[in-house]
């Protein structure tokens, strides 16, 4: 931990928010425990590393630091350069990266409370809702006291949208690193710490550049190069980001079908976006874990399956939606996150505490 970064703390139960589980479970890619319980990660264009006990979340801000040019504006900058050479011509056609317009070192209690209340959705209570869903349904009151505070996150739409094409056929420690790649080739240097730089999320404008396809390849993305250039195009031909953030405002259904006219983008991709940025919080992801839990606990019909079709995608999803309700995409997510390998040890961890806490009652 640096010295200079600020401490700012809030009361939440873990029943409300597992920071473990939350961060590391397939929605942001930016997260990382950079030590056992602490969390480092962007939310609002900053650097935070987050920890939490039984009672608080801890948030320590990093502040702003200096800007300087991504690998990819230098290239763009000594190819301009050339260029006004032998044209003789005096114009800077380098394009920079913005930051957003708050600009402070260090952002004031009153406006992290509600930037944290934002991104964490801290107005939902997760304890009532795991009490409707675990009377719902048998199964998730199974699952669930393993697995608290499994919250959805409200990311940025553009950084939501391409880091979940990146995860076209990928795994989460995979998608991290072409994540972590993207920024670094067209996002801008916010803050080092404890040695690591960390960068912004690109804008649309620079993905929509041409040439980024071509060093995407270059750098391992592969045919998803050819998916998140064609898409930020797209989107800048639509009106630019406030088209994308104007989905918002779309009902559900269309919603998901204007996203699903972007390259790389299919119905799957498109509900993980609806559920994690578009607020719609019914949206339910149908990938293989999903059908997975579907067939082995709700719908055994399903077993006989060996593809995912539309219709068994559409039955699947709606079958959730009659069991949970308007956040039926929350409920999902403990489902998803219970029945990923790497959470394994947090089962028998929250078992042996159960059974610790059950011999002293006793």
């Amino acid at each position: 931990m640096t010295a200079s970064s600020k401490l700012f703390k809030f009361a939440c139960k873990k029943s409300e928010l597992r920071l473990d589980i939350t961060l590391q479970c397939g929605q942001s890619f930016r997260w990382r425990e950079v030590n056992p319980g602490q969390w480092r990660g962007m939310i609002g264009n900053r650097v935070w590393t987050l920890s939490q006990d039984d009672s608080h979340i801890f948030c320590h801000q990093h502040p702003l630091g200096q800007d300087s040019p991504t690998p990819q504006e230098e290239k763009n900058k000594r190819t301009n350069s050339r260029n006004r050479s032998r044209s003789h011509c005096a114009a800077n056609t380098t394009k920079t990266s913005e930051r957003g317009n708050n600009t402070e070192t260090f952002l004031s209690t009153e406006k992290i409370e509600p930037l944290m209340n934002d991104y964490f959705q801290l107005d939902v209570s997760l304890e009532k809702m795991y009490a409707l869903w675990s009377k719902a349904d048998q199964n998730f009151a199974h699952v669930s006291p393993q697995f608290p505070g499994v919250r959805m996150l409200n990311q940025d739409p553009v950084e939501n949208v391409f880091s979940f094409i990146c995860s076209s056929n990928n795994n989460i420690q995979r998608i991290t690193m072409l994540v972590d790649r993207l920024c670094k080739l067209y996002g801008s240097p916010v803050v080092t710490v404890d040695g690591t730089t960390w960068n912004s999320f690109p804008r649309v404008t620079s993905l929509a550049e041409s040439g980024v396809e071509e060093t995407l390849r270059e750098h391992g993305f592969g045919y998803r190069a050819k998916f998140i250039s064609k898409s930020a195009q797209m989107i800048m031909e639509n009106g630019g980001e406030e088209w994308l953030f104007s989905l918002r405002k779309l009902p559900y259904e269309e919603c998901h079908s204007q996203l699903m006219t972007l390259n790389g983008i299919g119905a799957k991709v498109s509900d993980c976006i609806c559920l994690m940025s578009m607020g719609h919080l019914g949206a339910i992801p149908v990938d293989t874990h999903v059908f997975q839990i579907a067939a082995r606990d709700y719908l055994p019909h399903l077993r006989s399956c060996k593809t995912v079709t539309d219709k068994v995608y559409k039955e699947i999803a709606n079958h959730f939606r009659q069991i949970f309700g308007e956040y039926a995409g929350w409920a999902h997510s403990v489902l998803f996150s219970a029945d990923l390998k790497k959470f394994d040890s947090l089962k028998k961890d929250e078992s042996e505490e159960q059974n610790q806490k059950k011999k002293k009652k006793k």
